[in-house]
């Protein structure tokens, strides 16, 4: 063989190294030494691969953990639906007290270990003159819990505020619902309804999307809002949200967002959550027996908004309180008697704070004035005819 020949090939020889070499290398490099050093870590530590951990990337593999949504409800509620009761009413033949609907069961909620129970609605009809008031002695109430038993239960009080009644049964240690914190629930997240309205105990459940937060929805009934009653609701797409009525909507932490109420709106009833804080605050009071305590200012109004304020030009502020009747009277604005109408309040007038504290979509008027008991006072910063000006009221 030439010389020539020797050369050519030492060359080819050569290249053909470099090339594989140099493709083995990356491969090394970018694949073998990467999953080395993921599968044993304790290599990386190692003197020879110190330099080199410091300039590769390790790329973990995740794997896609999939949960069947069925069984993940049925481990959410398996907690607060323990808590979930059926209220039964009776009232004995020859008394005229409607109590709930005769005959009829309401769903509940435990809300303490000592037998605290909240539903909604007043259980006692407004034309036997015992709204808000002690139950008649022919009136009874009977609990029934997941376990089977039944409890007689006591009337504590109902809150007019927020249309809550609560009741109370003998004993500990029963299975009391956490309640999460309302603010801190955005829609677009899962709820579970719980409801038990039939003869016998036995839950049944709805998975639906908490909507919308309603800040300006008014449990009046009305088309203005009533000073007397709560503004501000979750709402829940349900198919049929009637069978839920006093229960609970959960989240899937198996805390309580809201309780499942409703309003005749229209000729129509309207069914909506009430945020899990606003029971809170009616649990407080009818704990220690102050349900009736609450301040009455009585007026109806209008919470101003930015809608409101670009709408029709007539009052040019987005937020406050706006004392408002359809009918542009404000005898029909303020209630004759009234602390609105003993401190002089009148159609037209826009109240701005209460005791300093502005009013707005975050704290209407009706949840300012719920705050307060019989016996206060409050200032009430008033605009009338452009102007400001303090108000006393008492209550």
């Amino acid at each position: 063989m030439s010389k020539t020949k020797k050369i050519l090939l030492f060359a080819a020889f050569s290249v053909f190294v470099f090339v594989v070499g140099g493709l083995g290398g990356i491969f090394f490099r970018d694949r073998a030494i990467p999953y080395l050093l993921a599968s044993f870590p304790s290599i990386s530590r190692m003197d020879v691969f110190r330099n080199i951990v410091g300039n590769t990337t390790v790329i973990e593999r995740k794997e896609q953990l999939i949960v069947r949504e069925d069984d993940s409800v049925d481990t959410i509620v398996s907690q607060p639906a323990t808590a979930v009761v059926n209220i039964i009413s009776a009232v004995p033949k020859g008394s005229t007290g409607a109590v709930f609907q005769e005959g009829k069961s309401r769903t509940g909620v435990l809300l303490t270990n000592d037998g605290m129970i909240v539903t909604y609605g007043d259980p006692f009809a407004e034309e036997a003159g015992l709204s808000g008031q002690a139950p008649s002695t022919t009136a009874a109430f009977h609990i029934l819990l997941h376990d089977g038993s039944s409890h007689e239960a006591s009337f504590v009080g109902y809150d007019r505020l927020t249309n809550l009644a609560f009741f109370r049964i003998d004993g500990n240690d029963f299975p009391a619902i956490s309640l999460a914190n309302s603010d801190d629930s955005v829609p677009g997240k899962k709820l579970v309804a719980i409801g038990n309205a039939y003869e016998e105990y036995q839950n049944r459940f709805s998975v639906g999307v908490l909507s919308n937060r309603n800040k300006l929805f008014n449990l009046s009934g009305k088309t203005v809002a009533s000073s007397e009653k709560w503004e501000g609701v979750f709402e829940m797409d349900l198919a049929n949200p009637e069978p839920y009525l006093g229960g609970p909507a959960v989240n899937f932490r198996g805390e309580m967002v809201g309780l499942f109420g409703d309003v005749e709106l229209d000729g129509k009833d309207k069914f909506f959550l009430l945020p899990s804080n606003v029971v809170r605050d009616s649990l407080r009071l009818a704990t220690f027996g102050s349900l009736s305590d609450r301040a009455s200012l009585g007026a109806y109004y209008l919470t101003l908004t930015k809608a409101s304020a670009a709408g029709d030009g007539v009052v040019s502020r987005d937020r406050g309180a706006l004392i408002f009747s359809p009918s542009g009277k404000t005898g029909l604005s303020v209630l004759s008697g009234s602390a609105a109408d003993k401190a002089g309040l009148r159609y037209g007038d826009i109240v701005i704070a209460v005791n300093g504290t502005e009013i707005n979509l975050d704290n209407p008027l009706s949840a300012a004035i719920g705050r307060l008991s019989k016996g206060e006072s409050a200032q009430l910063l008033v605009l009338r005819n452009d102007k400001e000006m303090n108000v006393p009221v008492q209550f």
